[in-house]
């Protein structure tokens, strides 16, 4: 579930940069258009730390109730 969720976070980033660039190429309203590349950057900013590997001493409890 969690890869689905970071390949729509993907595609939608990528959706928010060609639409940034679009906007800002037109001249339509630059403001909207910087916020769309400000949103598509904080997207891959999450997907980039939901990816990073963590230490197996930060995982989280086991769901094992035999330990």
């Amino acid at each position: 579930m969690t890869n689905l969720i970071l390949s729509v976070l993907m595609l939608a980033g990528a959706a928010l940069v060609a639409g940034g660039v679009y906007v800002l190429r037109k001249g339509i309203n630059k403001k909207q258009g910087w916020l769309m590349l400000l949103a598509a950057a904080v997207m891959f900013a999450n997907v980039g730390i939901w990816t990073i590997p963590v230490p197996e001493s930060n995982q989280p409890v086991a769901a094992n109730p035999a330990d």
